[in-house]
């Protein structure tokens, strides 16, 4: 039983000495952790307040000049006066209409309804003079230059 009671003694010793080099080790990190924290100094610097303590005069900014910008503006005029662009295409820089995509789109589907149109005329003469049988030479040309048109021709044949 001697024995036990020693051996529980010994640990508790061990875990004694273990508690104290963890509370050691915790108190440098939170010493590392505050001088982290803290940082350096920031240096106190004035620039339009008027310390009235004298040691804090030491630690105003001189006023600042303007800097001269005379030279920078003489040098952009005369850059001015020289003409840089001197070969711009004024077709380019023209804005496009608004609508040039639109007609870019439906140009297809317009061609192909202007042919039925021109299709439409000409069957609607054609049964307009059918009617009129006074003169059938009129009705041969207007045929002949339907059938020109249904097979390709254009409003051009027309005139």
């Amino acid at each position: 039983m001697a024995d036990a009671a020693n051996r529980l003694e010994k640990q508790a010793l061990e875990r004694k000495e273990k508690l104290k080099a963890l509370k050691a080790k915790k108190a440098e990190q939170k010493d590392d952790a505050e001088k982290e924290a803290e940082g350096p100094k920031k240096a106190l610097k004035f620039r339009s307040y008027m310390p009235m303590d004298e040691s804090l005069k030491e630690k105003r900014l001189p006023k600042a000049k303007p800097e001269s910008v005379e030279e920078l503006v003489t040098d952009q005029i005369e850059a001015a006066k020289n003409p840089v662009l001197e070969d711009v295409n004024l077709a380019n820089l023209a804005p496009r209409k608004i609508d040039w995509d639109l007609k870019r789109d439906i140009s297809k589907k317009l061609e192909k309804l202007e042919r039925r149109t021109q299709k439409a005329i000409v069957d609607l003469l054609r049964d307009k003079y059918k009617h009129d049988d006074d003169d059938d030479s009129l009705a041969a040309a207007v045929e002949s230059v339907g059938s020109n048109l249904v097979d390709g021709g254009s409003k051009s044949d027309l005139n």
